[in-house]
């Protein structure tokens, strides 16, 4: 018989992950506090507001993208542990000084949306709409922040911005005052309702397909946009639907619906009011005693703000009737973040995230334009 394969020997980080693993919240609770007394001020976590409670209480700093991405730029921590997702983290290492170190806990926290537009769609995507339009001068590229480094840096390379839900509108505004046309991705709905709010009308906002040529367009629904749209979407957000908000309605004559922008125009158009988390969590906190909200955005935000809100009477409901939440920002739990933190006590930074330096410069010549365009 042929002799067995060897295995290949764990590493000892991986080691070491298998062992946090097994471990229960409680356990893993205390060892983070431990860790982070030893480190002290050499650490900073930053939490995104959908992540799930047991780790998000450890956040030194909390809110959305736009909030987050400066806390990145002004922190003056040796490690910043971004429990997010991988663009997220990106983001912290492209903005943090070069002797600073960005680390996620779990390298498997990806973004679906992300993944649905790549460097090589997009620059595709450029190459055909030159074929119609003198792209450099008449078409600004903007990538929303939940994007690949790189798609950042491409936008960085051609005249272009980032933008989060937060300041959509202003970078719009920026875009369209140095050019025409603007590329929005990989987000649809959130170019969608922000083109909407400024006045855009539908027929001059038209959606990119990325697997067909041309976008499936023809070149005068080119000619004509103003907005061309990615066909990318969050799959968190679609889960809300308009018959949500009429049953909400329906039952609660004197209710109020607030949804994020990543949700369908036809959820938007039905709600009271659209914003960012920030805006969200904003909103319904000043609203007055006995308020009850209909909230389109992921599961553990609108969790944390109902327990938030409950003793003055206020609701805040979660608007599908189905359960969903982030399942790759999930991915982040309290075992991963003992183990990176344990890890750096003990002089080894698992989990780095590295973001090319030529791509990482043209990034964030990219997202300074956003920093800078949206005080």
């Amino acid at each position: 018989m042929p002799a067995t394969e060897p295995k290949p020997a764990m590493s000892q980080s991986a080691l070491a992950l298998q062992h946090f693993a097994d471990l229960d919240d409680a356990d893993c609770e205390a060892r983070i506090r431990t860790a982070r007394e030893a480190l002290g001020d050499r650490v900073v976590i930053l939490g995104h507001h959908y992540q799930r409670e047991e780790v998000f209480r450890h956040a030194d700093h909390a809110g959305d993208s736009l909030k987050l991405s400066r806390m990145a730029a002004e922190s003056n921590a040796e490690f910043i542990v971004f429990c997010g997702v991988h663009f997220m983290a990106e983001v912290a290492d492209i903005l943090s000084r070069p002797e600073q170190t960005a680390i996620l806990p779990d390298m498997a926290a990806g973004c679906s949306m992300a993944d649905m537009a790549n460097l090589a769609k997009v620059e595709r995507a450029w190459r055909e709409l030159g074929r119609v339009l003198d792209v450099e001068q008449s078409v600004t590229p903007v990538t929303y922040i939940n994007s690949a480094a790189d798609l950042k840096a491409f936008c960085g390379r051609h005249g272009g911005s980032v933008c989060t839900s937060s300041n959509a509108r202003q970078i719009l505004d920026w875009s369209f005052a140095r050019r025409d046309k603007i590329l929005f991705f990989p987000d649809q709905h959130l170019g969608r309702n922000t083109g909407h709010a400024m006045g855009i009308p539908l027929e001059q906002m038209v959606t990119w397909d990325f697997d067909k040529p041309l976008g499936g367009l023809t070149e005068q629904q080119i000619r004509d946009a103003r907005m061309i749209l990615w066909k990318g979407f969050c799959s968190v957000h679609q889960m809300f639907l308009p018959e949500h908000v009429d049953r909400f309605r329906a039952e609660h004559p004197d209710g109020k619906v607030i949804s994020h922008p990543e949700c369908s125009f036809e959820v938007c158009q039905k709600s009271d009011v659209v914003g960012s988390t920030e805006t969200i969590i904003r909103t319904v906190k000043a609203s007055p005693s006995g308020s009850r909200w209909l909230v389109g955005t992921e599961l553990n935000l609108v969790n944390r703000l109902h327990r938030e809100v409950q003793a003055e009477g206020k609701v805040a409901e979660f608007m599908s009737p189905t359960v969903c939440m982030c399942s790759t920002m999930f991915r982040i739990d309290p075992q991963h973040l003992a183990w990176v933190l344990e890890s750096l006590v003990a002089g080894d930074a698992v989990n780095r995230v590295q973001v090319p330096v030529e791509e990482a410069a043209q990034a964030r010549t990219a997202l300074e334009r956003m920093l800078a365009a949206s005080p």
